[in-house]
């Protein structure tokens, strides 16, 4: 049976991390004088009460949790914050409606990215903060900031972990997953800060740095600004942002390794090989495009393809350039980017390099299978034979993702007047990249969409941002039996 009890004391305990930020925006808010600071007082005030009476009235007699509990905890994790998230938009009254209020939270917890606000540089800066920590506590992951900074409550993390970091395969930093997760965050927070130094002496405001490092290495893509980064025409800021975007969408044991001098391991490993690659060649052939379709000078039309390719591909979802003004042919490679995502192991969205990889190797294994029936062929991957219970987890991601992806295409059609903003609508949802097609394109927002269709789409967010199977799994009958 499912260990309601613990699992009910560790929300609250993750509510108390909530409310700390909560707190630290309230502060902003008073730093500034404007007329949200109250709203994000009342929310801190509520989140850290419920946190508190959840974690002293709730007795925990099983300290003990199971792989079917970490399922459960991850996602019920990321519904308790989404709910008390919506809290400071509600009561700060920067979003009226409720639904919106959940839309926008899921969208930042989730590093989507998608938002219904129509006039961005109007928010307050607390407000603007805050979706900008909700992308940067939801990029790393929630779960495992927990295991990270709370060890001593006796919880195996492996289980947790698992259920919520990204990817087929684990790849550690060390023996055991506390000391994984705290590595993890030690390079995240450091990326973070260096980027936004890097982007402060580019000439942008401390305020903007802080939020766009923030939403960069988290692959959310919330920016200050209506515009996204295209409000900044500076080579160095976007060239900076791209460079980061590029990492965020890395996998971190390699980037870890990578720090640590061991610069081969980042470069023989067959993912991010295959991740550069898909960043050069469809830039290239993205820039060749535009350049023959007479569009701006060769540098920015390099620097504007290089720009997009990275922020959809890592599913950040800034933009500098509007692709839907592109060829066709140059919008549908875009559209192609949204399935694949980067690195297992990254804060990106998308099916992830890793198991495009093996399923184009499985099929080409199949194929010398069908040629020679009694050869023994082994799919490999880093040089290493995959266990035939990963490629059948790969082939059932890959099946469940594109059932999902249609079934909710047709669903989504019911709310919108024309196929394509319906099935950009789905994927940007599944692989939490932001923007989208047709109505929702990236110089536009989700305003205009139905109430219904939000509230599905931020369903959608989260099934993507915890891959599919730890959301699914609750809905078996399986789970629920002893």
């Amino acid at each position: 049976m499912i260990n309601f009890r613990f699992i009910a004391s560790i929300l609250g305990r993750l509510l108390w991390v909530e409310s700390a930020f909560m707190l630290l925006c309230c502060l902003v808010a008073f730093f500034f004088n404007e007329g949200d600071a109250a709203g994000f007082l009342l929310a801190f005030l509520l989140t850290l009460v419920a946190g508190t009476v959840i974690v002293y009235t709730v007795r925990v007699d099983d300290r003990v949790l199971s792989k079917r509990d970490g399922y459960f905890i991850v996602t019920c994790t990321w519904l308790a914050f989404t709910l008390f998230g919506a809290l400071p938009y509600l009561f700060g009254h920067t979003i009226h409606s409720p639904i919106d209020a959940i839309f926008e939270t899921m969208s930042g917890f989730t590093t989507t990215g998608s938002t219904i606000l129509n006039d961005i540089e109007a928010m307050p800066h607390a407000t603007l903060l805050w979706r900008s920590l909700t992308q940067w506590l939801g990029g790393i992951g929630i779960i495992v900031l927990f295991i990270a900074i709370l060890p001593g409550l006796g919880i195996e993390g492996r289980d947790l972990y698992v259920a919520e970091v990204t990817g087929p395969t684990h790849d550690k930093f060390s023996a055991t997953f506390t000391s994984t997760a705290r590595h993890m965050w030690i390079l995240y927070i450091a990326l973070t800060v260096a980027q936004g130094l890097l982007l402060v002496v580019g000439e942008m405001g401390w305020f903007d740095a802080l939020c766009h490092s923030l939403t960069t290495m988290s692959s959310g893509g919330y920016s200050t600004k209506q515009a996204s980064v295209g409000h900044w025409d500076s080579a160095y800021i976007h060239y900076v942002i791209i460079l980061f975007m590029f990492l965020a969408g890395t996998n971190f044991g390699l980037l870890n390794a990578l720090f640590l001098g061991r610069q081969r391991r980042l470069f023989r490993d067959d993912e991010f090989r295959l991740y550069t690659f898909i960043v050069l060649t469809t830039t290239v052939v993205i820039a060749t495009g535009l350049f023959y379709s007479g569009t701006n000078a060769p540098e920015r039309l390099f620097r504007d393809a290089l720009f997009q390719v990275v922020s959809i591909l890592s599913s950040t979802g800034f933009a500098t350039n509007d692709y839907l003004s592109w060829p066709p042919f140059l919008s549908a490679i875009i559209f192609i980017l949204f399935f694949i995502g980067g690195c297992a192991g990254s804060t990106s969205g998308g099916m992830k390099c890793v198991r495009i990889l093996l399923l184009f190797k499985n099929s080409l294994a199949e194929m010398k299978r069908i040629l020679h029936p009694r050869a023994v062929i082994i799919v490999k991957y880093n040089n290493k034979g995959i266990h035939p219970g990963i490629m059948t987890s790969v082939t059932s991601f890959f099946i469940l993702f594109m059932i999902i992806f249609g079934i909710s295409s047709l669903v989504m059609a019911c709310f919108t007047d024309d196929i394509e903003t319906a099935c950009s609508a789905v994927i940007s949802a599944m692989s939490n990249t932001g923007p989208g097609f047709g109505t929702i394109g990236p110089a536009a927002n989700h305003a205009g969409l139905h109430d219904a269709a939000k509230l599905f789409l931020s369903a959608l967010m989260l099934v993507g941002r915890l891959e599919v199977f730890t959301v699914l799994v609750l809905f078996s009958k399986a789970f629920w039996k002893k």
